[in-house]
């Protein structure tokens, strides 16, 4: 049985059947037109079956064959194509509602990403719009397609969700063209992290503002991004549009692993090319060991000096007021020791958790 989409498009008239219709009227074979208008046969039987548009050339060489005006056949012509767009439209948005369902629309309605409406072809319009792509096959391709895209360098398809992960990442590149930066200068980037650290020292209410500025004038872009549900990535580096992106998520609430996370990635800035892409945590995406391994170094470096680290495993175990103390000696927070302690398996995962500071409402 036929489906209403489909009655529609079999009712619906291309210009070609004026055409046929007035030729027929005087009389005249469509062997002969092509003829009159100088076309070959085949092309007037593409047109009039509506497989070839009417173009300007055509119009104007129908109203001298035919005696009928070529803003006629234009119109014809536009208002044909206009209503089979239409069709068509809606034959894909049937397609485009089971990609939409992948999404975790709720939430990015909630936080503003896609219009707040339940209307699913205003959401599909909305989500092409966000990604910027044409049709779902467009993001198909760039995040899915095992070959490399030249907008996303790495196929999100062996992931749990590529769908809401592709979402976190597209609204990181929407963040950082928010942000004014200057040209990027990796020196100026480098010798910023000890004023950085200094911040994360202090932990002013303003921090994510004034880390945001830093970075801005050595012509980095930090955003920050809320996780979506079934995303869960704590932070992600890459290059967009020649500017380089360090998006967080502040998965896990904590100073100790914010920092951490946000020196890993200044570290892929640095150390590692502008066509790599790196995403933390997320499990799915190939992934360099040796670089991981190499930004790990670079950030727990940063934040405690080889010679620090020493002197403090060499004093374990540890109370909680010695690594105050310590803390304050080297101008980092407790929980960023505790966190380290912590990773390297010196210490329970519960020890000293009091010590460290929760971040709840970073985001912008």
């Amino acid at each position: 049985m036929a489906t209403t989409l489909e009655i529609a498009k079999s009712l619906l008239s291309p210009p070609g059947d004026t055409i046929q219709e007035h030729i027929d009227f005087i009389g005249m074979s469509q062997a002969e037109l092509a003829e009159r208008m100088g076309r070959p046969k085949e092309k007037i039987n593409d047109i009039i079956k509506g497989r070839e548009p009417i173009t300007t050339a055509t119009a104007f060489q129908l109203e001298k064959v035919l005696g009928i005006s070529a803003s006629f056949w234009l119109n014809r012509e536009k208002t044909f194509r206009k209503e089979l767009y239409e069709l068509q439209q809606q034959e894909d948005f049937e397609k485009k509602k089971d990609w939409l369902s992948e999404f975790p629309v709720n939430e990015m309605r909630k936080f503003g990403w896609l219009p707040d409406t339940k209307e699913k072809h205003v959401l599909v319009d909305s989500l092409l719009k966000f990604f910027c792509v044409a049709s779902t096959d467009e993001w198909q391709r760039i995040y899915l397609d095992e070959e490399v895209s030249v907008a996303f360098r790495v196929s999100l398809a062996h992931t749990k969700s590529p769908h809401a992960i592709s979402a976190w990442l597209r609204k990181g590149e929407i963040q950082s063209k928010e942000i004014e930066i200057s040209e990027f200068d990796k020196k100026r980037f480098k010798d910023a992290l000890a004023e950085i650290k200094e911040l994360a020292f202090l932990m002013p209410d303003d921090f994510t503002q004034q880390l945001q500025s830093i970075c801005a004038k050595c012509g980095v872009a930090v955003v920050f991004t809320p996780n979506l549900p079934k995303a869960p990535i704590s932070g992600a580096t890459r290059w967009f549009h020649n500017k380089p992106i360090i998006q967080l998520s502040g998965r896990f609430r904590a100073n100790d692993h914010f920092w951490f996370t946000f020196f890993h990635e200044a570290a892929h800035i640095i150390l590692h090319g502008k066509k790599d892409v790196f995403l933390e945590n997320l499990e799915g995406t190939e992934m360099n060991q040796a670089k991981e391994d190499e930004a790990n170094a670079f950030a727990a470096k940063v934040l405690i000096e080889d010679k620090d680290w020493k002197e403090i495993t060499s004093n374990l175990p540890l109370m909680p007021m010695q690594i105050e103390r310590y803390a304050k000696k080297l101008r980092v927070t407790p929980g960023i020791i505790v966190g380290r302690l912590q990773h390297e398996d010196l210490v329970s995962k519960a020890f000293g958790n009091e010590l460290k500071t929760q971040i709840e409402h970073y985001h912008l």
